[in-house]
């Protein structure tokens, strides 16, 4: 798999109320890679995400999955947001089996494939309940059984725990790295939360506003053998405090290029 951006812009509007949200957006994501983007408020990181999602079009520029343009949806992109988006009358399992379903799979792959991914992310015992019977982290794992189960060639990973307090967004950031660890998924995540993205990115993209542009790349080569000690890191900290100062001064244009961790 290759994602690719090139000279990506959005502007929303035309004449005197155009307003251009991204600027000149390049970067690439290859099999198995895991890419964040960071960025405040105006950034346009969910502009980027629903591009290449194909939910809208860039102005300019191109996006290709494999050396073809995206031009809409598609079961090569899986889509897990902040909210988790479940129907609150399926079960667990009939939600992760919603989409495949829809795809006209036979109803034995689908069971299958349902009872599996379940067990991909600690759930088979949760089967049998509604969305209201499961905690937010689990809630939030059955959205990612489900993008799972359409087996994508990339994850698209919306802030997917901002809404969750700080012990269970914790308890899924590991459960989220240990999933690409073991399965060797594709994933872009945007995010606000630089400790996030270090966590859990090989690379990082820091996003400016007004209009949204790329100003800043970490390869983040960090060892992620342990998640908790990995957060209190002095190497971490500090590469994590040099990237929260660009971001709270991201009135240059340009900025000098942070050496691999």
């Amino acid at each position: 798999m290759h994602l690719s951006l090139t000279a990506v812009c959005k502007t929303f509007g035309r004449g005197r109320a155009a307003k251009q949200v991204l600027d000149t957006i390049s970067f690439e994501i290859n099999s198995g890679e895991f890419v964040a983007l960071v960025g405040s408020s105006g950034s346009g990181k969910s502009t980027v995400m629903r591009l290449i999602a194909g939910l809208d079009r860039p102005t300019s520029g191109t996006i290709l999955m494999d050396g073809r343009p995206i031009t809409g949806p598609g079961h090569d992109r899986g889509m897990v947001f902040q909210k988790y988006s479940l129907y609150p009358w399926m079960t667990a399992a009939d939600n992760v089996a919603f989409g495949m379903t829809l795809q006209g799979l036979p109803a034995r792959e689908v069971r299958e494939r349902t009872g599996y991914f379940l067990e991909v992310v600690g759930l088979q015992d949760a089967a049998g309940r509604l969305p209201r019977e499961l905690s937010g982290g689990m809630q939030q794992r059955v959205a990612i059984a489900r993008a799972l189960a359409a087996d994508p060639k990339v994850m698209l990973l919306d802030e997917p725990f901002g809404a969750l307090d700080l012990q269970i967004r914790e308890s899924m950031q590991e459960f989220l790295y240990q999933l690409w660890n073991r399965t060797g998924l594709t994933a872009l995540l945007i995010t606000h939360d630089l400790e996030e993205a270090l966590l859990m990115a090989q690379r990082v993209h820091i996003m400016a506003p007004h209009p949204g542009r790329i100003v800043r790349t970490v390869e983040a080569e960090l060892d992620r053998g342990d998640l908790g000690a990995l957060r209190v890191d002095r190497r971490f900290l500090e590469v994590r405090e040099d990237l929260a100062r660009c971001l709270r001064g991201l009135s240059q244009e340009t900025v000098t290029p942070l050496p691999p961790v």
